[in-house]
């Protein structure tokens, strides 16, 4: 969600295309193949990078990216100041309105973060408020009053935040849909209905138009937006193809403007087109192991299954867009973090440990699952693993294939054995691909836990010298690779097709272009 990447993780501020006039209002609609179905539309409750396109431009949070350097911006709030010592941050709130006409105020953010930490949502992301004074104390259960947590509304415009130690990233996450505010009466009113079109209350550039399921979701520009005389487009429509030959095709036709992804099998052809890009993307593609499951439960399973697998190969001749193959789940080089080894391409260690675990050259293996999303990117991956399996291994192993919603939900109640997943980071620090892996973390999803490792975990956000720091994460990240409850792949590159009609549009790290600052051209 991005070895030698320290020139890599220089973002590059390119604006694609040149600069003439704008088209007609009624041509501003940009049409974007967000490859899958949203899970939902609550930001209190979704995890992936498709959601994040849509909220992203449907709500604002405290702050927003920029989109040539990914700095926080301010959004709701119009400014904010720090204490001497980092650990207060007070925002002084815009006057500013939902779309149903109430103002937006410091109390609405109160209730978005309460809703998120309170124990009963079990929101995966949650621990995006534990730098706050009690957030964890609170969401864990060991405070049962929210007044207790260091977030308070003196009066409708100030949101005053008290961290638990000083977080060098925290303006970075108040741009994250998770401390996105909430509208409560609109969800007293409507509960889990209330992001559905006719009930659902936004604050960000666009709101929803419509939504009709596995067709398309339509957003249109928000008029009562503070700054929604800086918005050039009209409408924004996305559209759900999961089949990346399909979304390609489309593309080709003119039926969409961006696709993030491009089909292996397109590659080559793509790169001879003007339209394709390719630009380093800050995140890791790995496999997730449930270690509650057998025949993965025994750690000499997964270290085998891990060591048998070519990365090099793969990437070479069946990703084959400059993914970089790497066995450790934090992206090499990020802002001078340094991981330890992980596992390599070793086949006969890899027999060793499936014999010591009970299956010489694959005998009595019992049968075991692959779970993915539908994409033709997660199908070729999973194919290529499961005939290295069976080459290196002699062990069959089966691809499950789901559809997005599905396979969340069957990843997150720990129904499969084995999982395609990636992570993409939510800002540029490696803690942002560490901290999930806490025991009983909402992002976890492996059924692993590790006292140590949470240890070293919450040391991080103690810490203030940066060697420290790094050497406590780099700790942490080795006890992830012995205990392997992951199998990492590589690390991502963003590679897709954006018409060149489209104007505000920066290639960056994160794959985030906020749709304010786009416009479609001639």
């Amino acid at each position: 969600m991005r070895r030698h990447w320290l020139p890599i993780l220089t973002v590059v501020a390119t604006l694609i295309g040149g600069v003439s006039a704008p088209a007609g209002a009624q041509e501003q609609a940009f049409r974007i193949n967000n490859m899958v179905e949203p899970e939902s539309l609550d930001p209190g409750v979704v995890t992936g990078v498709p959601e994040h396109r849509i909220l992203s431009n449907l709500f604002e949070g405290l702050t927003t990216t920029d989109p040539k350097d990914l700095s926080p911006k301010p959004g709701m709030a119009a400014s904010w100041s720090v204490s001497k010592d980092g650990l207060v941050y007070t925002f002084t709130l815009r006057d500013t309105k939902w779309t149903d006409g109430r103002p937006v105020t410091a109390s609405d953010f109160l209730c978005a973060w309460e809703r998120v930490l309170n124990p009963k949502s079990g929101a995966k992301y949650a621990q995006h408020l534990f730098y706050v004074k009690n957030g964890e104390a609170y969401n864990t259960g060991r405070l049962t009053d929210f007044n207790q947590v260091g977030v308070k509304a003196p009066d409708p415009k100030t949101l005053q935040v008290t961290l638990k130690s000083p977080t060098a990233y925290f303006l970075d996450l108040t741009s994250f849909y998770t401390l996105y505010p909430v509208p409560k009466w609109a969800i007293d009113a409507h509960g889990r209905d209330w992001v559905k079109p006719g009930k659902i209350v936004s604050n960000g550039p666009f709101t929803l138009k419509s939504w009709v399921p596995q067709k398309e979701l339509i957003l249109e520009k928000n008029p009562r937006h503070w700054d929604a005389a800086s918005v050039t487009l009209q409408e924004v429509v996305f559209l759900p193809t999961d089949d990346a030959n399909t979304a390609y095709k489309q593309f080709l036709a003119g039926e969409s403007d961006w696709v993030p992804t491009v089909p292996p099998s397109q590659i080559e052809t793509a790169r001879t087109k003007p339209e394709y890009y390719a630009s380093p993307y800050l995140g890791t593609y790995y496999f997730r192991f449930n270690v509650t499951r057998p025949p993965v439960s025994d750690l000499r399973v997964r270290k085998a299954l891990s060591l048998a697998v070519d990365r090099e190969s793969l990437t070479k001749f069946v990703t084959k867009a400059g993914e970089v193959p790497h066995p450790g789940f934090v992206p090499a080089g990020l802002r001078g973090y340094a991981g330890p080894p992980g596992p390599g391409f070793d086949p006969a260690t890899a027999r060793k440990l499936m014999a010591e675990a009970g299956y010489p050259g694959g005998k009595g293996f019992p049968r075991t699952e692959l779970l993915y999303n539908t994409s033709d990117l997660h199908r070729v991956i999973t194919q290529a693993v499961q005939q290295m399996w069976k080459e290196q291994l002699g062990i069959q192993v089966d691809l499950v294939n789901v559809e997005w919603k599905v396979y969340l939900a069957r990843q997150s109640s720990l129904d499969y054995q084995i999982s395609r997943s990636g992570w993409i980071g939510d800002y540029v620090d490696p803690n942002t691909f560490l901290e999930m892996w806490k025991s009983g973390g909402g992002n976890n999803q492996t059924g692993w836990s590790n006292k140590r490792y949470d240890e070293l975990i919450d040391q991080t956000a103690r810490l203030v010298n940066a060697k420290d720091r790094l050497r406590a994460m780099h700790d942490a990240e080795r006890i992830l690779l012995d205990e392997a409850p992951i199998l990492p792949l590589f690390t991502y590159v963003n590679k897709g097709m954006l018409s060149k009609k489209v104007k505000g549009w920066f290639p960056n790290i994160l794959d985030q272009h906020p749709l304010k600052y786009i416009r479609l051209e001639r």
